[in-house]
């Protein structure tokens, strides 16, 4: 499904691409059209003008006379060999307002090369001539046009990734659910069986074994179910879950492994949290740090509390990332691991971004030296 989603955007960007082309050399092409045409009626009426002024009389007027009034459109300066100006077509309240106006114009048609000399019997003249409207309205046509479709586009770009981003969030939603469900049917019958070893007193210390591993999968269970839902967000110390956590990860590290916290003496750092969630996060970042190092090495989790922001930062000397794959770590399905399925890192984002309101991102990394995942919480 998210293949095809995928394909369809690039579809509507090709097409809307190949629809910009198309239009662009179509309206090119009249657009060149239409100024050979206006250069011509430039011409006959200068043709006209000249025919004018070399009778004597009106006898042959009449012809001449009709060929320069059919210019109604093309806006033009006559500029004489004394300096004289004379203007057609151009409305004269621009000229009554700014004094230079036909001076700009005359030297933009200059620039432009939309100028033509011709000799009315007192000299030479020179004939600056504009583009009629019409033809201006459809030099910006291509560009209107342009302007809508990439609206078009964009439109169906952001439809595709809210429609990805549903999908996602359902197939999150679906394996959250199914697999608390899955989960709580085993766990009860787990408790009831250890309810009835507890009446043999022999089963004593594997039973206090037993609740601890069961807690641990309650609290798993606990976790998916909130992430198939909307947790609740209570205000918690950020300071002792840490602790917390650091501690408990301590005893299930190998021995040659060192997990340090500092909170840069601070004891209390108070955000809206769902607790058992955000533990989930800094734990899956603790097992990805013990990976890495393969048995041996430190693991530091350093707190900032300001009054705007909670940085934690989960530093390890594991073999480290390469830059390319920074934002990649994040992505469903993206493992270094054989075994791995990728999702890890890609809920820790949703609980921190979607959850949270936070960030959590590679702050560095260096192949060989170790990673520092950093995780803002902003107030």
């Amino acid at each position: 499904m998210i293949k095809q989603l995928l394909s369809w955007r690039t579809f509507a960007i090709l097409f809307g691409l190949a629809i910009v082309a198309i239009s662009f050399y179509y309206i090119s092409s009249i657009t060149k059209e239409m100024e050979i045409a206006e250069k011509e009626k430039v011409k006959t009426t200068v043709e006209g003008i000249k025919y004018l002024s070399s009778l004597e009389n009106n006898a042959d007027a009449n012809f001449a006379t009709y060929v320069v009034t059919q210019n109604t459109t093309i806006p033009m300066i006559i500029v004489g060999k004394n300096g004289t100006i004379e203007f057609r077509n151009i409305d004269s309240s621009k000229i009554q307002k700014d004094s230079t106006f036909l001076s700009h114009k005359v030297a933009e048609l200059k620039a432009l090369k939309q100028y033509i000399v011709a000799d009315f019997g007192y000299g030479k003249s020179t004939i600056y001539y504009g583009n009629s409207p019409m033809l201006e309205k459809l030099k910006l046509y291509p560009l209107m046009q342009m302007a809508i479709i990439v609206v078009f586009i964009s439109i169906i770009i952001i439809a595709i990734f809210n429609a990805q981003k549903s999908l996602q969030n359902q197939v999150w939603v679906g394996m959250s659910k199914e697999t608390a469900h899955q989960m709580g049917t085993p766990l009860s019958s787990i408790v009831g069986w250890m309810e009835l070893l507890k009446d043999h007193e022999e089963n004593r210390e594997s039973i206090v074994e037993m609740e601890k591993d069961v807690m641990r999968l309650q609290l798993v269970a606990d976790r998916f179910s909130k992430i198939g839902s909307t947790p609740i967000l209570e205000e918690e110390n950020v300071v002792p879950r840490l602790q917390n956590m650091v501690d408990y990860m301590q005893l299930r590290a190998p021995k040659k492994v060192s997990i340090t916290f500092d909170s840069n003496g601070a004891t209390e750092a108070i955000y809206l949290l769902s607790g058992p969630l955000f533990d989930w996060v800094v734990e899956n970042l603790i097992r990805n740090a013990l990976d890495a190092m393969e048995g041996a090495g430190t693991i530091r989790i350093n707190l900032t509390n300001t009054t705007r922001q909670i940085v934690i930062d989960i530093c390890d000397s594991g073999k480290g990332i390469p830059k390319t794959s920074f934002k990649k770590v994040f992505r469903p399905g993206y493992s270094t691991k054989q075994r791995g399925w990728g999702l890890g890192l890609s809920l820790a984002k949703r609980i921190i971004s979607v959850y949270h309101n936070g960030q959590i991102f590679v702050k560095n990394s260096e192949l060989g030296k170790g990673t520092t995942f950093r995780i803002i919480l902003t107030r």
